[in-house]
């Protein structure tokens, strides 16, 4: 990590089908080896599946999944006099985005149907309803927080 000065954001331009920058951040992460097309059919696609199983705005439950996926809570380690605790510490509103994403598209990675489309879409709607891997992997950062609540005055 540089000790010069903070690495400057890069300005992304929103989706063009749904001109929102958050989708495209999302599209971004799923994007393997640059190739941005396919990620983009990916994402609408899931959108499109989302939108014809629920009956709802898909750009409405993507964002509800994303809410109930981001973490208010995470632990970071301190080394306090030879003994590493695991400190509870509140999550910075650009990490709680980047986390959310990153643990949907692990937990849609991981899923059992044939096609990326219907992985994605399935745990979009998961996660917009308060279950799946994604939801439960918020819960399990949470409980650890709990747990180490003790240690909370090591908080730098």
């Amino acid at each position: 990590m540089s000790r010069r000065h903070r690495a400057e954001k890069r300005e992304i331009n929103p989706d063009p089908k749904f001109g929102d920058l958050i989708v495209t951040k999302f599209m971004n992460a799923i994007m393997l080896d640059g190739k941005k097309s396919v990620a983009e059919s990916i994402v609408y696609g899931a959108f499109d599946s989302v939108a014809s199983k629920s009956k709802q705005e898909p750009l409405v439950v993507f964002h509800a999944a994303l809410d109930n996926i981001a973490p208010h809570v995470e632990v970071r380690s301190r080394r306090v006099g030879g003994a590493t605790y695991q400190v509870p510490v509140d999550v910075r509103p650009e990490r709680r985005q980047a986390l959310a994403i990153r643990w949907l598209i692990t937990a849609a990675r991981k899923r059992n149907e044939t096609t990326m489309v219907d992985r994605l879409s399935g745990e979009l709607l998961d996660a917009s309803n308060n279950r799946g891997s994604a939801v439960k992997k918020r819960e399990d950062t949470h409980k650890m927080a709990d747990a180490n609540r003790a240690f909370s005055h090591y908080r730098w």
